[in-house]
């Protein structure tokens, strides 16, 4: 099996996949092993079937926002 090292691993990542590695039962390399696989299998993402996705849910859940809408919603509490 081949061997692969990762320098520089920021310290807050590292705790992450640490906390994550000792909730599932796994060594920290079988972690990494595991979000690696699970990361390269995903399907990739149809964008029309995606957005059709989003326009439904939008619809069902009746809430539209303007540019307007969201500009004031930025602004609010502004001086």
């Amino acid at each position: 099996m081949t061997s692969l090292t990762i320098k520089n691993i920021p310290d807050n990542l590292y705790k992450k996949i640490k906390q994550q590695a000792k909730k599932n039962r796994r060594s920290i390399n079988n972690e990494v092993i595991y979000m690696i696989e699970r990361s390269i299998d995903q399907p990739p993402v149809d964008k029309a079937e995606f957005l059709a996705d989003v326009r439904a849910l939008r619809k069902q859940l009746n809430v539209y926002l303007t540019d307007e809408t969201v500009d004031r919603a930025i602004n609010e509490g502004r001086p």
